[in-house]
């Protein structure tokens, strides 16, 4: 191959869903110099979203689960007299990640090499977290090539994930939060480490986009007082939390409605049930509105009055933070992870304490009494986001850093 020919870039992408990682990956990838690089996009899941890569760069579908072992231990953790038996729980989690290992992760192993080698990658980039990306992480290590892996999230510290840490050429935290951890936690190297925050393109995220669609498709009136939380339907990402708020809150803001914003995983297909069952056992139903998963993002926050983000475990960067700073709309967010990195409390958005519904339901209720602030703390999100989280200074730093492994022209 011609030295000067652009150098090629494997992205895997083995989330739990269609999320904020993957749509800020497509980001990268159309935004990617295709004079330097060429990118290939392989995924572990498919679905609708998935498929439209196949518009933006070469994309292939490895399935990364044959077999539903997350799904095995749902139905067998909580059987109870497995304890009773000593030794038994131990002996059925070895073959459930015996079996995992046999009808998963080998065949996923065997493809994404089999892929990555007809390729002629150069470079390999795991798009989330070391462990969930251990397949990828190890071709490179067959093929002799480097890699670099976003991390997105706090890490545990255990042993499993800090031979996981060990494998990578190269990490990329999407915050200063996340680099201390993996520092502190798993003793990562800070040579090892460039923090680049994801980024948007921001130019089609346009605050004048008109949300009344959205409004009307969800029987939304001109006087209603609409609250989105928006993120795929998982445990951490605080919907219960925000169930408990819309309680304190019912008979406190007229015409108030709240909407949960997103897709469920196959795997938290439950946890959606628990939700809805709560919703109409604590008489919510006025109040609670599920959308599922929306496409077209600026309308939906566009449409709302305030945007929520309320995950329980600390999140490392938020596309839904950055999307709405973006957009200029009034964000209330934890106050702990990159929410509490990119948020200035009273200055750009509204903090509350974390995994705590009252903080949650007070910073709500503020807002709503304050048209003023909603308005000049959006304003101030915006101009931050503008600064901070554009795709061409992602893409930027990105590219310099393949660059330093494996060259490429300019």
């Amino acid at each position: 191959m011609p030295s000067n020919a652009p150098k090629k870039i494997l992205y895997v992408e083995n989330g739990i869903g269609y999320g904020g990682a993957i749509i800020c990956l497509r980001h990268l990838v159309r935004n990617l110099d295709r004079t330097r690089f060429t990118p290939m996009v392989v995924t572990g899941r498919t679905g609708p979203q998935y498929r439209e890569i196949a518009n933006e760069a070469q994309w292939q579908h490895i399935p990364d689960r044959h077999v539903d072992i997350v799904g095995a231990h749902r139905k067998i953790d909580p059987i109870a007299w497995i304890d009773k038996i000593p030794g038994l729980r131990f002996i059925v989690n070895q073959v459930l990640a015996r079996a995992d290992d046999l009808f998963n992760f080998l065949p996923f192993f065997l493809h994404l090499l089999y892929t990555a080698w007809r390729f002629k990658a150069d470079l390999i980039h795991a798009n989330n977290e070391p462990l969930c990306n251990r397949a990828a992480l190890l071709v490179a290590k067959v093929l002799r090539i480097p890699s670099v892996c976003h991390v997105r999230g706090d890490q545990d510290g255990s042993r499993l994930m800090r031979w996981a840490f060990t494998l990578p050429s190269h990490f990329t935290p999407v915050s200063h939060w996340v680099s201390k951890s993996i520092q502190s936690k798993l003793h990562v190297p800070e040579d090892k480490i460039t923090v680049i925050y994801d980024g948007l393109e921001l130019d089609g995220l346009d605050p004048t986009t008109d949300g009344t669609a959205f409004r009307q498709q969800y029987q939304l009136n001109d006087d209603d007082f609409a609250v989105g939380l928006v993120g795929l339907l998982i445990p951490w990402k605080g919907q219960e939390i925000f169930l408990d708020a819309a309680k304190e809150l019912q008979d406190k803001i007229p015409n108030l409605k709240m909407l949960i914003i997103g897709g469920t995983p196959d795997d938290c297909a439950s946890y959606e049930k628990m939700l809805k069952q709560r919703v109409v056992q604590e008489g919510l139903e006025s109040t609670i509105i599920f959308t599922g998963h929306v496409k077209d993002m600026p309308k939906v926050y566009n449409g709302l009055d305030i945007v929520v983000s309320a995950s329980t475990s600390p999140e490392p960067l938020g596309t839904v933070v950055i999307e709405a700073m973006a957009l200029g709309r009034p964000l209330i967010g934890p106050d702990h992870g990159g929410a509490a990195e990119m948020m200035s409390h009273e200055r750009n958005g509204l903090l509350f304490k974390a995994g705590d519904a009252s903080s949650l339901a007070s910073n709500i209720n503020d807002f709503y009494n304050s048209e003023e602030t909603r308005n000049s703390l959006g304003t101030a999100a915006r101009q931050h986001a503008l600064a901070t989280f554009a795709v061409e200074t992602h893409t930027h730093a990105m590219q310099t850093l393949y660059s330093s492994f494996i060259g490429a022209t300019k």
